[in-house]
């Protein structure tokens, strides 16, 4: 019978040492971001932001959760007080605003990843005929041009490429893919990005999405079949099964949700 080998004092040390609460214990990240405790200092950073925008602090948002994760860090004495991590430290703690016709969309990142995002309907209205005052719905290009603020500087992979295409489909009511229109521009994007090494050679959203309303031959207002339509095109190309905060369905999602907030 074998048996099993003893364990190295240095590594049962190892295993039984208390670890930090990380950025990926609480929030949908990846790469090195997940792998990194959350500090005090961009904790407070966030917290800071998030005050400027709304006021106050948002209960349960990204500044709260890394609050109450921060301080049990330092509790434990597992991080200084003064003490912030590399990625945070290089890309920061931002809270961005982006304005859409009838909506605010606050988008907070750290490490230039997204960690949380609200959708906030503001009153935008015109003159109808007969002098009456309406709102204006919020259209999938418009919805697409948010993305490109929110999600821009992500390189466009084969799952963005199929929500984008689904979404001038939904536009346009057209099967046919226009030459050099959206979804042909994401589609060659995409199969460009996949045989890219270096990050910073790839082609982003807000290469192709910038000026999106411009871009499409036709428009409309997105509704919520218009926005399970393209996040099922999103989820199908997406190895990881799941939708970008801030990215093409998640954007058209939240457009949607406003759209049915106008007409009730």
């Amino acid at each position: 019978m074998s048996q099993e080998q003893p364990r190295r004092p240095q590594e049962d040390k190892q295993q039984d040492k208390p670890q930090p609460i990380k950025y990926g214990d609480v929030f949908s990240v990846s790469a090195d971001l997940a792998k990194k405790p959350i500090a005090p200092q961009h904790a407070n950073m966030m917290q800071t932001a998030e005050t400027m925008v709304f006021g106050q602090t948002q209960k349960g948002g990204p500044a709260a959760v890394m609050q109450s994760a921060a301080t049990r860090n330092e509790r434990s004495g597992l991080i200084r007080h003064d003490q912030a991590t590399d990625v945070g430290g290089n890309e920061g703690v931002t809270v961005t605003e982006t304005d859409v016709p009838g909506s605010r969309i606050v988008t907070e990142a750290v490490g230039g990843q997204v960690i949380g995002q609200y959708v906030q309907p503001t009153p935008v209205s015109q003159v109808a005929a007969g002098g009456f005052m309406e709102q204006n719905a919020i259209t999938i290009g418009e919805a697409l041009e948010a993305s490109a603020q929110t999600a821009g500087d992500k390189p466009i992979d084969q799952s963005d490429a199929a929500a984008i295409q689904a979404a001038e489909v939904r536009a346009t009511g057209s099967n046919v893919i226009s030459p050099g229109g959206l979804a042909a521009m994401a589609q060659s994007a995409a199969a460009y990005n996949a045989g890219t090494l270096r990050e910073q050679d790839k082609i982003k959203l807000t290469d192709v999405l910038s000026g999106a309303t411009e871009k499409l031959p036709a428009d409309k207002a997105a509704t919520r079949q218009d926005a399970e339509g393209i996040a099922s095109a999103e989820l199908r190309n997406n190895p990881e099964m799941g939708t970008r905060p801030g990215g093409v369905a998640a954007s058209v999602t939240a457009a949607a949700r406003l759209n049915e907030n106008i007409k009730m």
